[in-house]
């Protein structure tokens, strides 16, 4: 029974990582990255400020160290200490924050990139309990205590990761990095799961383990071009609102990526034949040609019909499903059952 529940929580928290990464991928499309300009607070707050006039300076008014304002709508101020503001500003109260230059307050970017954060404490705290639970296990499976530490210490280099995100104005090698470290906590959870529960034994299969691994590699592959094939349309973004005007010159990444996708279709299709000739359950790499199919039909809507709403979020969640879907299977093979 408690390892049953262990299960579970782990389950639950395979989830919530999901959730963060549509969270995540939300905020990227919707501009939302710089919505709370610090980190780990919003604007210095635990609950972000609904409208920009609780950002202006007021007199008589109780502030908390690190606390924001914006002044003269050209910098961002911290709260040296806690302190009860005069009639006049006094900047001696107060320091500029230098970490960036990004001052804007937009209520809408604000409150996703917070409900953002707020799954990511929520995913936090249930990969804590999974760890304690997992305590349990010490002297019979050592692999779930030693993982599930993994798992907490790579959610806590996650959230340092999200600083560096942040504080850097969304430099865009470092949200490349963000997303692999996301797939690596979603393989370490689900290598838990596996580890823990029953499972149905494959032969051993020399060939099919190179072919997903070589699958995965490409998955990864894809996912890192897709990255940079996204920094691109926000550049775009930034030149021009019009939508039609986005891909008339693309970059090489673009046609890389749009290229590479049919090895990994054509990959994937021939581990489904090998895994049917050699009567495999075949239910796994049903589902990872499915998301491919759709990954593909989506690339041709974002290209064909100017990127429509949410397209590309659900474009990169497909993207970390079918790696999850890739790396569970993988697992059956990796090594000789006993």
């Amino acid at each position: 029974m408690q390892l049953n529940n262990f299960i579970k929580i782990s389950q639950i928290s395979l989830i919530l990582v999901y959730l963060v990464i549509l969270a995540g991928s939300l905020v990227r499309m919707t501009g939302s990255g710089m919505g709370c300009p610090d980190w780990p607070k919003c604007f210095g707050y635990y609950i972000p400020p609904y409208e920009e006039s609780e950002l202006l300076f007021k007199s008589n008014q109780d502030y908390k160290k690190n606390q924001m304002i914006i002044l003269n709508s050209e910098k961002l101020y911290t709260a040296k200490i806690d302190f009860k503001s005069s009639e006049k500003i006094n900047l001696n109260n107060w320091i500029p924050y230098e970490k960036h230059n990004y001052v804007t307050y937009n209520p809408i970017h604000t409150w996703i990139e917070f409900i953002n954060r707020l799954i990511g404490a929520v995913a936090g705290i249930f990969t804590l309990l999974m760890l304690i639970m997992s305590l349990k296990y010490w002297k019979e499976n050592k692999k779930i205590t030693i993982i599930s530490t993994l798992i907490v210490l790579g959610m806590g280099f996650q959230a340092w990761l999200g600083k560096l995100v942040v504080d850097s104005n969304l430099a865009p090698y470092k949200i490349t990095v963000h997303m692999l470290m996301a797939l690596v906590i979603v393989a370490l959870i689900i290598y838990i799961i596996y580890n823990s529960k029953e499972r149905e034994n494959y032969q051993y299969d020399k060939k099919i383990k190179y072919l997903i691994i070589f699958s995965i590699i490409l998955t990864l592959i894809q996912v890192i071009t897709g990255t940079q094939v996204r920094e691109f349309i926000d550049i775009q973004y930034e030149l021009s609102k019009d939508k039609e005007l986005w891909l008339q010159s693309p970059d090489l990444y673009f046609y890389f990526h749009r290229t590479f996708s049919l090895l990994v279709f054509f990959t994937n299709v021939y581990l489904l034949y090998y895994a049917y000739t050699k009567a495999y359950n075949l239910k796994t790499i049903l589902l990872i040609s499915l998301v491919i199919l759709f990954e593909i039909f989506l690339g041709v809507i974002m290209y064909y019909g100017d990127f429509p709403i949410l397209s590309q979020p659900l474009h990169l969640f497909l993207a970390t499903i079918l790696f999850g879907f890739q790396f569970y299977w993988s697992l059956f093979f990796l090594k000789k059952h006993k």
